[in-house]
């Protein structure tokens, strides 16, 4: 699906999608408690159809009214099992170790550029534990039952392989340690990880580079809440600060989400973000470059190429290698989709450089099949002086498939070509 924006302001009040990074996890626990659980709410999307399978298979009990989610945890988990895991790294590299630590052997399948994420961090951490992962990408199949211990993960690959770890290692028979081999990256990822699995009951001690998990503990079902997501509203909310006059609600002011970043990265910006009676809104707009540091916000980085590209200055978003291992390249996508629309923006090595000020125009740009370089492109569409088209607009259905009938109840022009 190609989608045509013709520029023009958006105003109007946005209520946030529900955090799918919290969502995937409360899921996973409440799988893994002894009853059941209520999650809620949870929109439907790609990730969370592939979560909610996945989980199935594993032997849960699912049923969704709306974005009310009940969960049965697992009781008698089957002695193999098929998972797709569709385009969701989340999914995949959350799922490995639980399947591991219950004693199922699965085989794990994915499209897109899932098959292209790298697995090789637990093919080493599993050498002696009980567990053969046969490749390191998928499709890929993990048999045998994990073993308790001492584990040692590298913290720079992606955070989502201690997150599935420390799933996975509580409700083993023994006691377990994580020890990080590098620095750890998107550390807030973890710190929301262990504050849902605080939620149901499980404890994880995390000392600098280490976690320390006790085994034999029990998940407990809960009746869980799910806030808004910033990583989402994080589009909205560069608008805002781009100009348009829109306000974001139901987001939390004090949550651990770590793509809340992206009210300080716009104000590094110049921006003011103002909470104000339960809204983000942002009376004063981006004005000047800014020198962003990429490590922790790999999701927001996008974005954030199109507020630097609307501001006078030079802006280097440093450490920005691991945007090659998303949902596309997405350092070469963002420098090929603004270059097309008049952006002066160049890729080096671990760094992206975008002289701003420029006046954009219109043209046509990929999604690359990634939601976020979808929903970057649109509201970039804005800034343009005549439409932008955008090819494969439908990526966006993988977190947030509302996203362009909030964009068009806020007054955007769009229509299919």
């Amino acid at each position: 699906m190609n989608i045509q924006i013709t520029p023009g302001p958006l105003s109007g009040t946005v209520c946030a999608p529900p955090s799918k990074s919290i969502a995937h996890r409360a899921l996973i626990c409440a799988a893994l408690a002894e009853g059941t659980s209520v999650i809620s709410p949870v929109d439907s999307s790609k990730d969370m159809d592939a979560t909610i399978g996945a989980l199935r298979a594993m032997g849960a009990v699912i049923s969704r009214l709306g974005k009310r989610i009940s969960v049965t945890g697992i009781s008698a988990p089957p002695a193999q099992a098929q998972i797709d895991c569709i385009e969701s790294g989340s999914t995949l590299r959350f799922l490995i170790p639980v399947a591991a630590a219950l004693g199922i052997s699965c085989r794990f399948t994915g499209s897109g550029r899932l098959p292209q994420r790298p697995l090789t961090p637990y093919v080493d951490a599993f050498l002696c534990k009980g567990i053969k992962l046969d490749s390191c990408f998928v499709p890929a199949s993990c048999s045998g039952q994990l073993e308790p211990g001492a584990y040692q993960i590298p913290g720079d690959v992606s955070s989502q392989f201690i997150t599935g770890l420390l799933f996975a290692l509580p409700i083993l028979d023994g006691d377990s340690v994580i020890s990080l081999t590098t620095p750890l990256e998107s550390a807030p990822y973890i710190d929301l990880t262990i504050d849902v699995l605080h939620s149901f009951g499980i404890r994880i001690l995390k000392e600098d580079n280490r976690f320390v998990i006790s085994g034999r503990q029990r998940y407990q079902p809960q009746n869980f809440a799910v806030e808004s997501d910033y990583s989402n509203a994080a589009f909205f909310l560069t608008s805002a600060a781009l100009g348009n006059s829109v306000k974001l609600s139901g987001l939390s002011q004090k949550s651990l989400q770590g793509d809340r970043e992206i009210l300080t990265a716009l104000s590094a910006f110049g921006a003011s973000p103002v909470w104000k009676d339960g809204f983000w809104e942002i009376p004063q707009i981006v004005c000047h470059a800014a020198q962003i540091m990429g490590r922790d916000i790999p999701d927001l980085l996008p974005i954030l190429c199109v507020a630097a590209a609307a501001v006078p200055g030079q802006t280097v978003i440093h450490e920005t290698r691991r945007l090659k291992l998303k949902e596309s390249d997405r350092a070469a996508a963002m420098t090929d989709c603004l270059t097309r629309l008049g952006a002066k923006i160049r890729e080096e090595p671990n760094a992206l450089v975008i002289d701003g000020g420029f006046p954009l125009h219109g043209g046509t740009v990929s999604s690359y099949g990634d939601h976020r370089i979808a929903m970057s492109m649109a509201i970039a569409a804005g800034l343009a002086d005549s439409p932008v088209v955008i090819e494969d607009a439908q990526a966006v259905e993988k977190s947030y498939p509302g996203f362009f009938a909030d964009f068009q109840a806020l007054g955007g022009v769009l229509h299919v070509v």
